[in-house]
């Protein structure tokens, strides 16, 4: 089986009278001989290719996504026709073809074998195409079994659940957690600095760029960006620094080509971390910059830029409308690109997860053994786990009410005084539901937040025995 993805270019040429409406990179899948129908009428790839177009509008907006979705789907397909199984089997054989599919991948030749994970994300994705499929007529059952549960979230309220019994068992979420600790993320921060872990200069430190690493990471750390929105940041997208120290975080749009799934949001950043990405601007960057020669391909030029577009070949254009590639090409009015970290010559800089990989083996090697791969992933969570302490705490909502209390017009501070933390959470996130973000409390130690936020409230007896009784609840399950 094949697995193209679709581009629309040319379709004038292809004798069609309108454009295909399938989106531009959509993932295709073909059968060898490069039919979708034979004798029997239309092949299971149709079926296939139509739950796959339908992914943008199903809850799953991303590219990334769907291709993912598509191999799974591939591979699973191969291995029916390998082994003489029809897509659209009874019921019987399907469950047959699954088991054995099941010990192919989690304990067959290595080149096949997937972790826990990775056959979770397969069952996932196996099982949603024939819940599709039989929604749609293209079957009757669904070749998997489910076991009812439930799950207590962290504000006590119970949620019905359906657990896939394909599915494997891993660790425990706790046990596995994707973030830095406090002490680690100072830690991280002071070696991308070129600091001891004190935060006095290594002398012995050969980096380079310092300046750049040290305010790109603090920015990720501060805003919860993912890789692409942080690599794709224009520096006239910048919010300006306020001219006072303000508690209350500044909001950070991102432009909707690059969010995932091109959908605009708003975050916010720290004010200590913008004073460190505007010193890095005003300095590293502008010394990098300066009468660069650097020049992309097909160059986009700027002029008379402002914080919410600029004229581009002679064009005006808002910042919001420009995909990645496109700002990859941009070049600032006294050269060099126009993204806000930059290398030495002046060109983009797009690898952080480089960066974050040589300092976390430079930080094991000379101060803590123990020091985890940090990924740009990691900085996302760890964001999470901040943000949601400090909600928690309610530490930026008193902030925010001392603002409001002399400066009402702060509609950041007005939002922070009255929304919900985990809604809070969920806006910063990006998420389109908070069912999404609950997944993230799951994977971040709530249970010590929580504990700790309701210990300094000094409760009565009762609410002790009350908040000790749904901790036990929560520990036995």
């Amino acid at each position: 089986m094949i697995l193209h993805s679709f581009s629309p270019t040319g379709w004038k040429n292809w004798g069609l009278l309108s454009r295909p409406l399938i989106r531009d990179g959509m993932p295709v899948l073909i059968d060898e001989d490069l039919r979708f129908e034979d004798e029997n009428g239309p092949r299971p790839t149709v079926a296939m290719n139509r739950w796959l177009q339908e992914l943008p509008v199903t809850g799953a907006p991303s590219p990334n996504t769907w291709r993912t979705y598509a191999q799974q789907l591939k591979s699973w397909s191969e291995f029916l026709t390998e082994h003489s199984v029809d897509v659209f089997a009874d019921q019987f054989r399907l469950r047959g073809a699954l088991s054995a599919y099941a010990e192919h991948r989690l304990s067959g030749p290595l080149e096949a074998r997937l972790e826990g994970t990775s056959w979770n994300l397969a069952v996932k994705t196996i099982a949603a195409f024939y819940e599709w499929s039989v929604g749609n007529g293209y079957c009757t059952d669904v070749p998997f079994s489910y076991a009812e549960g439930s799950y207590r979230r962290p504000d006590g309220v119970r949620v019905q659940s359906a657990r896939n019994l394909a599915t494997v068992r891993g660790a425990k979420r706790h046990a596995t957690r994707k973030y830095l600790e406090r002490p680690y993320a100072e830690l991280l921060m002071n070696a991308l600095a070129g600091n001891y872990p004190d935060g006095e200069p290594d002398r012995s430190f050969r980096g380079r760029e310092t300046g750049r690493n040290a305010a790109g990471v603090a920015l990720a750390l501060s805003t919860g960006l993912r890789l692409r929105e942080l690599s794709h940041l224009t520096v006239w997208e910048l919010p300006p620094l306020p001219r006072q120290h303000t508690p209350v975080p500044i909001p950070l749009l991102l432009a909707p080509p690059t969010a995932k799934g091109s959908k605009g949001r708003q975050t916010w950043i720290t004010y200590e971390a913008l004073a460190g990405v505007h010193d890095y601007v005003s300095l590293e960057r502008a010394a990098s910059t300066d009468a660069s020669r650097w020049l992309p391909g097909d160059p986009l030029y700027v002029e008379e830029p402002t914080f919410a577009g600029a004229r581009i070949n002679g064009t005006y254009r808002r910042w919001h409308v420009l995909t990645p590639a496109e700002r990859r090409r941009l070049v600032a009015p006294g050269g060099g690109s126009a993204l806000l970290a930059v290398q030495s010559d002046g060109s983009p800089f797009v690898d952080w997860a480089t960066v974050l990989r040589r300092t976390s083996a430079r930080v094991r090697d000379r101060f803590d053994p123990a020091f985890p791969h940090v990924s740009p992933h990691m900085t996302r969570h760890t964001f999470a786990m901040t943000t949601l302490e400090r909600l928690v705490r309610g530490y930026y909502q008193r902030a925010a009410q001392l603002v409001v209390d002399t400066d009402g017009d702060n509609a950041m501070a007005l939002y922070l005084t009255k929304a919900d933390p985990l809604l809070v959470l969920r806006d910063l996130m990006g998420h389109a539901s908070v069912t999404t973000t609950q997944a993230y409390l799951h994977l971040l130690d709530t249970q010590r937040i929580f504990r700790e936020a309701y210990e300094e409230t000094s409760p009565t007896p009762c609410e002790q025995i009350e908040a000790a009784t749904e901790f036990q609840d929560s520990d036995a399950r």
